[in-house]
Order: C-alpha cells, then sequence, then structure tokens
C-alpha cells in the first residue's frame, strides 16, 4: 500500500512531480536520467573543446562556452531532485533547499535571457561590421557582455526569492510542481499575491523584451545585410553562422513567452508542468547539440580531440607492450 509522504519540518514543502499520479516511475527515471547525462555530458565537452582547442577561441565560442555553463548548472538544479523523487516516497523539499531553487533558477534563466541577446549582437557585428569585428568584440568587451549577463539575471534571483518566500504558507504543502517554480509556490499561499504577481509580470515581460529587442534589431539588420551580399558562398557562410543560435533562441524565448507573458487563464497546472519540463530538461541537451551538429568547426575540434585520445591510448599501448 503507497504511504502519503510525510513532512519532516512544518516549513518543509513536497513537490508533486511532473505527472501527479505515475504509474511506471521507472520508465519515466530512465528517460530524464538519459537526458540529464547527454545533456551534461554534451556541455561539458563543448566546454572543454572550446577551452582547448585555439581554433574555437573567438568570441562566439567564448559566448557560447557561457551559455554552456548555464545549462549545466541549470539542468542540475532540478533534475537530481526531480530523480530523487521519481524513487522515493519522501518528496519533501526543505524551506532553504525551495529557495535556493527559486533563486538559481531565475538567475540562470534570467542570465540565459541577457546572453541570447549578446550573441545576437554579436553575430550582427561578425556580418554587417565585420573590419571592425575584432574591436567591438575585444575580450574585455566579451568579458563584460558575460559578467553583465550574469548580474543581471542574478539581480532578478535576488529581488524576487525573498519577497516570494516571505509569504506566509498555511494549509497544504502541496506544491503542484516537480521543483520550485514561484507560480507553483504561490498558490500554496494564504494571503493575496495578486499586486506581487503582477508586479512579477511586469519584471518579466521588462526582462524578455530587452534581450528580444536587441535580437530583433540585430537579424533585422543581418538580414538586410546578407540580402545586399553579390556572393552566394558569403549569404551562405552568414546564414550558417546564425541558423543554430536562431534555433536555440526560437525554443528557448518560444517556452519564456508562455510562461512569463501570456495570461493566467492561458495556463492550467499540467500545461505549466510541460512547458517548464521542455526548456528546463530538454533545451539544455538541445543547445549544444543544435551547435555541434550543425558547426563544422565545433565538428572539426571534436574529431582533432578524439584523434588525439587515440594516438595517445596507441602510444600508452605500445609502451606496455615494449616493457
Amino acid at each position: 500500500m503507497d504511504m502519503e509522504p510525510v513532512l519532516q519540518n512544518s516549513t518543509d514543502f513536497i513537490l508533486l512531480g511532473l505527472i501527479t499520479h505515475l504509474k511506471f516511475p521507472g520508465f519515466i527515471f530512465a528517460v530524464v536520467f538519459a537526458i540529464f547525462v547527454v545533456a551534461v555530458t554534451a556541455n561539458v565537452i563543448m566546454i572543454l573543446l572550446i577551452h582547448v582547442d585555439s581554433h574555437l577561441h573567438t568570441p562566439m565560442y567564448f559566448l557560447l562556452s557561457q551559455l554552456s555553463v548555464m545549462d549545466t548548472v541549470y539542468i542540475c538544479i532540478t533534475v537530481p531532485k526531480m530523480l530523487h523523487d521519481l524513487l522515493s516516497k519522501e518528496k519533501t523539499i526543505s524551506f532553504l533547499g525551495c529557495s535556493l531553487q527559486i533563486f538559481f533558477y531565475l538567475t540562470l534563466i534570467g542570465g540565459e535571457f541577457f546572453l541570447l541577446g549578446l550573441m545576437a549582437y554579436d553575430r550582427y557585428v561578425a556580418v554587417c561590421k565585420p573590419l571592425r569585428y575584432p574591436l567591438l568584440m575585444n575580450h574585455r568587451i566579451c568579458l563584460f557582455m558575460v559578467a553583465g549577463s550574469w548580474v543581471g539575471g542574478s539581480l532578478d534571483g535576488f529581488m524576487l526569492t525573498p519577497v516570494t518566500m516571505s509569504f506566509p504558507y498555511c494549509g497544504s504543502r502541496e506544491i503542484n510542481h516537480f521543483f520550485c517554480e514561484i507560480p507553483a509556490v504561490l498558490k500554496l499561499s494564504c494571503t493575496d499575491t495578486s499586486l506581487y504577481e503582477t508586479l512579477m509580470y511586469a519584471c518579466c515581460v521588462l526582462m524578455l523584451l530587452i534581450p528580444v529587442s536587441i535580437i530583433s534589431v540585430s537579424y533585422t539588420l543581418i538580414l538586410i545585410t546578407v540580402h545586399r551580399m553579390n556572393c552566394p558562398e558569403g549569404r551562405h557562410k552568414a546564414f550558417a553562422t546564425c541558423s543554430s543560435h536562431v534555433m536555440v533562441v526560437s525554443i528557448f524565448y518560444g517556452a519564456a513567452f508562455y510562461t512569463n507573458v501570456l495570461p493566467h487563464s492561458y495556463h492550467t497546472p499540467e500545461k505549466d508542468k510541460i512547458v517548464s519540463a521542455f526548456y528546463t530538461i530538454l533545451t539544455p541537451m538541445i543547445n549544444p547539440l543544435l551547435y555541434s551538429l550543425r558547426n563544422k568547426e565545433v565538428a572539426t575540434a571534436l574529431r582533432k580531440a578524439l584523434g588525439r585520445c587515440a594516438s595517445s591510448q596507441r602510444i600508452r599501448a605500445w609502451e606496455v607492450s615494449g616493457k
């Protein structure tokens, strides 16, 4: 007979999970665990390749490595707890644990908002201002962009996390979600949170508008520049360098638009959990695969790295056999 999870502390919450009444938790565990392993592995490989291969020491790949760092941390703050809950009767999360999930989630999603916008600006400079690219995208500016993305995201976390967790939560402590996402947590509050939700909505829309404006302007200017190119090879190269980023942006901002912009009437707990699973679990896996599979430079760097590994193993085997 199934036992209901028991709260260890009066401030603990219970995470009901992605699917509330799950008949085959082992199957869901296997699927999510496989996605998690692929996502972490792909992102770590991307970071190492960009660090090791000198041909990838460019502003575009530096920004891409930071995206991989964000995606790696991003998936690690939600999925391990989700995997634990799938196989455990104890689905509780402490007040501090819930607060940390909210803070890191807000910081990373906000940082990724800004970083994707700045990556679009990088592509604009590369395509439209190629002669000035070394000046406009030097190492100091790249560091400033990355630091600005992290700081911008953390401001969201520092502002919203303390306010969210300061509300009184009485009665049911069951969060109808697989991690502590603010809208799901606020439903448990025994006070009126409508004003705070309105202010939070305005804050999220503003955070979306800034990078979306940068992306829209950048790619409009890129399309105009590409249209004016007389060289087919130049057009193809310009589209190739931008297509992966456009796909990543479309996937990420599409989910973010649903979560943060659409009115509450369009939301249901089930839809919210599916969309959240999409951009907290699938997106960190899709991003590095899109950039690696569609990028010849990354594929070449990977082949060279694998070739070096194979050569070193053959040398070691030869040394061992020689002894």
